[in-house]
């Protein structure tokens, strides 16, 4: 596993029993750097939630927790970033998606960050 890969939550929300708030504290407490993008203002564990699409530099890692019904509002933003891979957590599965991501050499996963993070997989 190596150390600090800049990571962006898409779907982050305020709520801790969101799963994206909770893989958003795990990235932070495994020393990547992370930026949660939302839909509603607010903070986990002090680490402000964007609500607007920001460019963000070198980034490996987009993790989804947005289903595939609202993806379509995200994927020109996604895509910018340009991020070395797209994990599609349980319930975001948009081979769609999938398929133009990987067209443009980004690398998809069906995974879970949280348990990817727990077995040092991530």
């Amino acid at each position: 596993m190596s150390k600090n890969k800049t990571t962006v939550v898409i779907g982050a929300s305020p709520s801790p029993e969101r799963y994206s708030f909770k893989a958003t504290f795990s990235l932070h407490k495994h020393g990547h750097t992370v930026y949660p993008v939302g839909l509603r203002n607010g903070t986990i564990h002090d680490v402000d939630i964007i609500t607007d699409r920001p460019a963000i530099e070198d980034v490996d890692t987009v993790t989804l927790y947005v289903g595939p019904a609202h993806q379509h509002a995200w994927t020109d933003y996604i895509l910018s970033l340009k991020p070395k891979r797209i994990i599609f957590n349980p319930g975001t599965e948009n081979a769609e998606f999938e398929s133009l991501a990987e067209s443009k050499g980004i690398q998809t996963l069906h995974a879970c960050t949280l348990v990817m993070l727990a077995i040092k997989e991530y």
